[in-house]
């Protein structure tokens, strides 16, 4: 281990890209070794390695985990090469397979107590393995494993920075995890870490690309609910939030557009009140605070005057959007290789690639790992070391 707290990278869901593309980026970039830490199953990330790593170069090592820390490396796998070898690449896991012991040692708040599905608890204690390329409860109970027990090691300081793998929503709600994806399971594992409700700790999504970032509103609702919703107070607090997490990362005040709702932000009203009635007092408050905020602006042209590029720099920092596809299709358009999800608002850093399970690649090889490993710098970056 390093002598700083190392990164930690979730394993994602079992039967996607998830495990093989962490694995690329060790093969690809040899200084993770030195640098982070894997957070899942041992015997999913044994299944990865053949169509990853058919030369060998990985070699797996199991870590103890506790609640004051990691504590050494454990034997490698008889199965592959000794770690001493020439040209092998130590990859240090904590092991989930034991599930119930960790969260006896760590205390661990969503984990905790959790009475599994019977079948899901079966096929955890013989260590079996979800089917590839498919939605399974078994993926999705693995998945969110991985993601408390790397959350709590980062509440705790034991790792600086949790950096995750694609999962898969609805595997997530067949294991009876109540939250519609990472953000919302991460935004409620930290408030019962530090004693709050997670109505008292707000926490927004980010997606970054290099020539362009975007803050959301609204994550995982419906289009319907995301404008019934929507009001001044959820506005500013997304703009608060988006100040203060910029202006640490930039050292120095963000300049920030709004995004309006409706066609041409309304046109003075004429295509809808929510700018006048809502957005406008937003900003409004938002600059009596001292952030430099302005709109809202149209939203089929703020995203381009907000993109940035040698050749033309962005007027902006980042584009505040009211809800998810909004602000999602300009950055994701931009390239998927390239954007990376980050969680504002939480008492951790969080970083994940912009793009999901990808099952029809699973199991081929053929995944990319260039957005997981844009996360992973992101990550260094605001982690500050």
């Amino acid at each position: 281990m390093t002598l700083r707290p190392p990164l930690a990278i979730t394993q994602g869901d079992p039967s996607g890209i998830g495990p093989e593309i962490v694995l690329k980026c060790f093969l690809a970039h040899p200084e993770l070794c030195q640098e982070a830490v894997i957070f899942g199953h041992l015997g999913v990330f044994e299944r990865a390695l053949p169509w990853v790593d058919p030369q060998g170069r990985l070699q797996l090592e199991t870590l103890s985990w506790e609640a004051d820390g990691f504590q050494g490396v454990t034997e490698p796998q008889a199965t592959r090469a000794p770690p001493t070898e020439p040209g092998r690449l130590r990859v240090q896991l904590v092991n989930l397979e034991h599930w119930s012991e960790i969260t006896q040692g760590v205390g661990l708040g969503l984990g905790q107590n959790r009475v599994l599905d019977p079948q899901v608890a079966q096929a955890m204690q013989s260590r079996a393995l979800p089917t590839m390329g498919c939605v399974a409860a078994l993926s999705g109970e693995m998945a969110a494993q991985s993601i408390v027990c790397a959350t709590r090691a980062a509440l705790l300081s034991q790792v600086r920075a949790v950096v995750t793998a694609p999962i898969h929503k609805e595997a997530l709600a067949l294991a009876a995890w109540p939250y519609p994806g990472h953000t919302e399971l991460l935004q409620h594992e930290c408030a019962r870490f530090v004693g709050r409700t997670a109505a008292q700790l707000p926490v927004r999504m980010m997606l970054t690309h290099d020539e362009l970032t975007v803050v959301l509103v609204s994550i995982h609702i419906s289009l319907q609910e995301a404008i019934s919703t929507l009001s001044t107070q959820g506005v500013l607090e997304t703009l608060q939030i988006t100040h203060e997490a910029l202006s640490q990362s930039l050292g120095r005040r963000p300049r920030i557009a709004l995004s309006g709702l409706n066609p041409h932000a309304g046109e003075g009203g004429l295509m809808g009140r929510e700018e006048i009635e809502m957005l406008t007092p937003a900003l409004a408050q938002a600059q009596a605070l001292g952030m430099q905020v302005e709109g809202p602006f149209s939203p089929d042209t703020v995203f381009m005057r907000a993109r940035s590029t040698p050749e033309h720099p962005g007027e902006f920092d980042a584009v505040v959007a009211l809800y998810h596809d909004q602000g999602l299709i300009p950055v994701k358009y931009l390239g998927l290789d390239e954007g990376v999800n980050v969680t504002l608002g939480l008492p951790m850093v969080r970083t994940s690639p912009d793009h999901g399970t990808a099952f029809d690649l699973a199991a081929t090889g053929t995944a990319r790992e260039g957005s997981l490993w844009a996360a992973l710098r992101v990550a260094q970056r605001l982690s500050g070391l």
